[in-house]
């Protein structure tokens, strides 16, 4: 087996499943959201009737991430959604120590950036992944 198809899949699997597990939480605590939005998103998306409908959004992107279906469509999804996740705690990437930026460290914001750059591996090297339901179909 083609050791790119391997981790093509292994990248598509733990960035979907984080996104769909991050769906869930939004379903089964949508506190926790709200206040996420109320701190970093400066409120924009902290209408509990809007919580539930993000993590549906996420749970739907995450699972066909990992399975590999409607790719085109999926793939970007996935990558939209981790930047939008990343704008409003930017200055947590680039100052992750609190040196100049930021008055508070959050170091654990750090690897959005890996899931970013995951998610964009993922549609440049989507030629390769053919441990995915589309390939097996033939699209």
């Amino acid at each position: 087996m083609d050791k790119r198809a391997i981790i093509l899949f292994l990248l598509r699997f733990s960035t979907g499943i984080y996104l769909a597990l991050w769906g869930i939480d939004k379903l089964i605590n949508a506190g926790r959201a709200v206040s996420l939005s109320d701190r970093f998103y400066g409120g924009l998306v902290s209408a509990e009737s809007i919580i539930p409908i993000i993590g549906i959004l996420q749970i739907i992107v995450g699972v066909t991430v990992m399975l590999g279906v409607v790719r085109k469509i999926s793939y970007t999804a996935q990558l939209g959604l981790y930047l939008i996740g990343i704008v409003p705690i930017i200055g947590y990437i680039l100052d992750p120590f609190a040196a100049y930026l930021v008055e508070t460290a959050h170091l654990t914001w750090f690897p959005s950036t890996t899931l970013l750059f995951a998610s964009a591996i993922i549609i440049v090297f989507k030629e390769f992944d053919t441990i995915s339901l589309d390939h097996k179909r033939g699209k």
